[in-house]
């Protein structure tokens, strides 16, 4: 029998010291995906404020303490429920602000008292591409703050209505996420309503459920934090974004002076990526694809130089087409997602080329640049708009549409207008840049 009482709450977006015999839990997951609610399955009806729609309703990290008693014991537990994921520009917390409230609240836990469970939150009735693609970019990006020693949980809410049981929920989807390279530790898929009587059996089941994951994971493991074992190494980015673009990336300095910069080259199937390396090389490093059909295969790599630097440059998959499987697309995704972050690892990206045709601003050009701009580098990575196929119109075309690209968001560090396909001659062998 798991019983408890609430001994307090407080909101603050800074991690305050907690005695050596706390359980952390941290919950996190989308926005609306029932984060607070959760926690008032646990601590106590309206505890947390918590929303009955999609909006998000916590703007930053609130923490509640909890005794909650374990048979003969009494375990003390701490819950850190964290601002949702996933919300645009115009709600309560950006989703770049989140996610950075997240990771600071992660870093800050393993270097004082240590993560005893992560509880990732999600939304059982929600569907599609979009819910799917976060469901992995959220584990990712926790996944890679505590690498791996924090046993990590799955709760799945609104799962009232599911028959014959919750539990369908998982079976429906355990294979899926197992194929997506995504392991956890445990899940319960659960109900927080408490205003409906006919669910009270329900609402019974889902908390002791996550009663049992928390008895399982705080009484059996001890903290995890940061250590000597991890040799306190620390990710690097590049910081400054670039005052000015012209074919070079950013200097490096001291050991990483010599080693190539990375250049990460993206956009959809038929922008001509391909010729594009061609253009930079200088000679035939790549076989172009002029019928658009898709010819790069996750990635390939080519190494170029120009005057006295070398450049690393990273041929991309088209992703975000419209004939994409939603399998095809998430496998297409998970390789720009591996790629970054083994560049990471060797020092970082240097500079994103985004390659695009001369077109209105659609759904695909406006997903990759978020993807790979704000998700993948976190908005961390210069970027540059490379405009392909524009012979008749080379001088003027980014003067008519620049202003529309930034009404959407999409905010470059440079442009180059360019004409790269093969068998051109004459003035449009040209290469031209625009600082």
């Amino acid at each position: 029998m798991w019983l408890g009482s609430s001994i307090g709450a407080a909101g603050s977006s800074h991690v305050e010291e907690v005695s050596p015999d706390t359980c952390n839990i941290v919950i996190f997951g989308e926005t609306g995906a029932g984060k607070s609610s959760l926690v008032n399955l646990i601590v106590g009806p309206e505890t947390a404020l918590a929303s009955c729609d999609a909006e998000g309703c916590t703007a930053e990290t609130m923490e509640y303490s909890y005794d909650l008693a374990i048979h003969s014991k009494t375990l003390k537990v701490k819950f850190f429920d964290t601002a949702g994921l996933g919300e645009g520009s115009e709600g309560k917390v950006p989703d770049k602000k989140a996610r950075r409230l997240l990771k600071d609240l992660l870093r800050r836990l393993m270097k004082q008292d240590g993560i005893h469970l992560l509880m990732y939150c999600v939304d059982g009735k929600k569907q599609g591409t979009e819910a799917i693609l976060a469901l992995c970019r959220n584990y990712r990006l926790c996944t890679f703050e505590v690498k791996k020693r924090v046993p990590i949980v799955l709760v799945i809410t609104r799962l009232e209505s599911i028959e014959p049981e919750m539990e369908e929920w998982w079976k429906n989807n355990e294979r899926f996420i197992s194929e997506h390279s995504m392991t956890f530790n445990g899940h319960a898929c659960i109900t927080t309503l408490t205003d409906d009587v006919t669910l009270k059996g329900r609402h019974d089941q889902s908390y002791y459920a996550v009663c049992k994951l928390i008895e399982e994971y705080c009484t059996r493991n001890g903290p995890r934090r940061n250590g000597l074992k991890v040799n306190g190494l620390k990710r690097h980015r590049p910081k400054k974004l670039f005052k000015k673009i012209k074919r070079t990336a950013p200097q490096r300095i001291g050991p990483e002076k010599n080693k190539p910069k990375n250049i990460i080259l993206f956009g959809e199937t038929g922008a001509d990526k391909r010729s594009l390396v061609n253009l930079m090389a200088g000679r035939e490093v790549s076989v172009a694809s002029p019928d658009l059909q898709r010819c790069t295969m996750h990635w390939e790599d080519y190494i170029i130089d120009f005057g006295d630097e070398t450049y690393k440059v990273f041929d991309t998959i088209g992703v975000e087409e419209p004939q994409l499987g939603i399998r095809e697309y998430l496998e297409s995704v998970d390789s720009a997602y591996r790629l970054i972050k083994e560049l990471d690892r060797q020092g970082g990206v240097d500079l994103l080329l985004f390659c695009i045709r001369p077109c209105r601003i659609n759904a695909t050009l406006y997903s990759n640049y978020k993807l790979f701009h704000d998700y993948l580098c976190e908005g961390n990575v210069p970027i540059v708009l490379v405009i392909t196929h524009l012979e008749r119109e080379m001088e003027d075309w980014w003067e008519r549409v620049q202003s529309k690209f930034e009404c959407y968001g999409i905010r470059v560090a440079g442009h180059a207008c360019i004409i790269a396909a093969d068998g051109l001659d004459g003035p449009y062998e040209t290469l031209m840049m625009k600082p």
